[in-house]
């Protein structure tokens, strides 16, 4: 139905064009076979596509080569790459070069500056000014710090941002309300959003991957994807040629700063993860997302996959997102799921999270149902951001495998929370945590197991009175456990240390 439902944006979306009105690579000079340098012809043939208002088509069968030349190809027509196949080679791609995307999917207007708001409210419903257009709008207040991150890559944390869909009157959209009070409003940037569906289908991407060195130099020789309203089918990437160093990548798809955004039935592959030093002198584990998603709404990857075992650790996590509201996972198996600076309202449902599972940060509701994860945890709130959750976890018919089977005890909700950081925002556990149905398969566990935990030990130091929080952590008041079973037939616990979640109430209903 999916797929039927993108074939006909598609035919809308071409008919402007006469019948048989496209743009080829190979009218522009492409070669098509895999040796020769098929780059400027790829960006020629885009940038008269743009001009003509009409798609791009590649060749079937052609193998289009893409070397280390910095020019990127603008995307503003509906794309359909068939069966083609594009080797990128990085392998000697410089750090000076790194940085310009191979596509960049652009939107038909250029974001301006809004004026006239001083400042806005937690949950305040029009910002007071009209717009153009409806626009996706990223506010900031450079006076105020958050995410000060905590650990072996600590910060100084970032100024203060959100993101936000305002219609032209000046509402906010109440599916993705503000969450922030901004006392002060030092920048506020209207990104207008494209009313027109654009396309993009198909295509076969192998990455030969850079041999830079193992430091925080993120390639991006990717599809820059900026424009709200697109959908990406049947796209499939691929990563060749890693060897046991290497920069990271900032991902192959890379949405931002833009809305309502749909990736569905494709490949995606994860990448080797590395050591580097991090910003605390000390080793750290470094990686590279395939997917990422920075200041965006309503972002949805539907029956998508990797090629990569998501099970082995060799392998980084797939995804990473900051400053996100409405992320959907649905039918996708993934190595990962993750909110590093906030996302507000996150889906998961009919999938598989491997073995670095659900990490998030954030606010409103996470639901998960239907899914199943292979974690010592089955959500972990992220310690480096204060392991905070401002709003109620749903969990709906899963299973959970702790560790992937390994031997391990197992944790509904991880995560850690000292109480002596300072995040640049009060730090919340969920509310309330729903559970309705939920499986934990625990036969492979540790000797003198106890059985599974609702709670990790989170702080253990905190287990009497004598302890005081110098920034105090707002506890989960509610957790209703309905259709909880375990493999070894042992409970589900509060916590291996009870005292710090004491009055937390626990509610069984009758079965």
């Amino acid at each position: 139905m999916m797929r039927l439902a993108g074939f006909a944006v598609v035919l809308t979306a071409c008919a402007c064009a006469r019948a048989g009105d496209f743009v080829t690579y190979e009218e522009f000079g492409a070669v098509g076979d895999g040796k020769t340098d098929d780059q400027a012809a790829i960006v020629k043939a885009h940038a008269a596509a743009n001009e003509r208002g009409v798609p791009v088509r590649a060749g079937d069968g052609r193998v289009y080569y893409i070397g280390a030349g910095e020019a990127s190809a603008v995307v503003k027509t509906d794309v359909d790459f068939g069966t083609a196949k594009f080797i990128i080679d990085d392998s000697k791609v410089s750090v000076k070069k790194r940085n310009s995307p191979i596509f960049s999917i652009a939107p038909s207007q250029t974001p301006h500056a809004v004026k006239g708001v001083q400042a806005l409210k937690r949950g305040q419903t029009n910002i007071g000014v009209k717009l153009d257009c409806p626009s996706l709008v990223v506010v900031q207040n450079r006076n105020k710090k958050q995410y000060i991150r905590f650990g072996a890559n600590q910060n100084n944390g970032s100024p203060q941002q959100e993101v936000i869909l305002v219609d032209s009157d000046g509402t906010v959209d109440p599916r993705a309300p503000i969450v922030w009070d901004f006392d002060t409003v030092t920048g506020m940037t209207a990104y207008p959003l494209d009313a027109k569906p654009l396309v993009i289908r198909g295509g076969h991407f192998t990455t030969i991957a850079n041999q830079a060195e193992s430091k925080y130099t993120y390639y991006a020789r990717n599809f820059a994807i900026r424009r709200s309203n697109v959908r990406i089918e049947g796209l499939r990437h691929e990563v060749t040629g890693e060897l046991d160093h290497g920069a990271p990548y900032s991902g192959f798809l890379a949405i931002s700063q833009c809305a309502n955004v749909t990736v569905t039935g494709c490949v995606f592959t994860a990448h080797k993860t590395y050591v580097t030093i991090g910003s605390a002198g000390v080793p750290v584990s470094m990686g590279s997302y395939d997917l990422t998603v920075n200041s965006a709404v309503n972002i949805s990857f539907v029956n998508c996959r990797q090629t990569t075992d998501i099970l082995n650790s060799k392998y980084w996590g797939l995804l990473g997102s900051n400053y996100c509201k409405n992320l959907l996972y649905d039918d996708c198996v993934f190595s990962r799921f993750d909110a590093h600076m906030g996302v507000a309202n996150a889906t998961i449902r009919n999938s598989k999270l491997g073995y670095m599972g659900i990490n998030a940060i954030g606010f409103g509701t996470l639901l998960v149902e239907n899914t199943t994860v292979y974690n010592g945890n089955f959500v972990n709130l992220r310690s480096d951001y204060g392991s905070t959750w401002e709003g109620d976890f749903i969990i709906r018919n899963c299973t959970f495998i702790p560790a992937g089977g390994r031997k391990a005890t197992g944790n509904l909700i991880g995560g850690s929370y000292s109480g002596k950081h300072d995040f640049g925002y009060v730090c919340h556990m969920p509310k309330r945590i729903l559970v309705d149905g939920l499986r934990i398969d625990d036969s492979n566990h540790p000797d003198k197991y106890q059985g599974p935990t609702i709670f990790a030990v989170f702080n253990k130091a905190n287990t009497s009175p004598a302890y005081v929080e110098q920034f105090p952590y707002q506890i989960t008041q509610e957790v209703v456990l309905k259709n909880v079973t375990t493999a070894s037939g042992r409970p589900l616990n509060l916590s291996a240390n009870p005292y710090m979640f004491r009055n937390v109430k626990i509610v069984r209903p009758k079965e």
